[in-house]
């Protein structure tokens, strides 16, 4: 069974496709397992390795946002512990 999806081999998030409770282990289509360390619903995603706070958020092989604190590897990853880093799409697609 697939609980998770891993979207592109940079990101250090998985979108889970189904609720996973603490101490669940996620089945990651795409990217091995790992074990839920909080609650985590539905479409919102889990962190595959510790994310220090600072540190670069990726989902879709692009970022996403930055750890506005640490997030355990098989935590939440929500607008709780990110935030939207402003980007230069003009030059990056140079």
């Amino acid at each position: 069974m697939t609980n998770a999806i891993l979207l592109d081999e940079k990101d250090n998030v998985a979108t889970c496709t189904s609720k996973a409770a603490a101490g669940y282990t996620i089945k990651i289509l795409g990217g091995g397992e790992i074990i839920c360390v909080e609650d985590i619903p539905i479409w919102h995603k889990v962190a595959l390795k510790k994310i220090s706070c600072g540190e670069k958020i990726f989902k879709y092989g692009e970022i996403i946002g930055e750890a506005s604190k640490d997030i355990a590897a098989g935590g939440w990853v929500s607008d709780k512990n990110i935030f939207s880093v402003p980007r230069d799409y003009a030059s990056e697609m140079i």
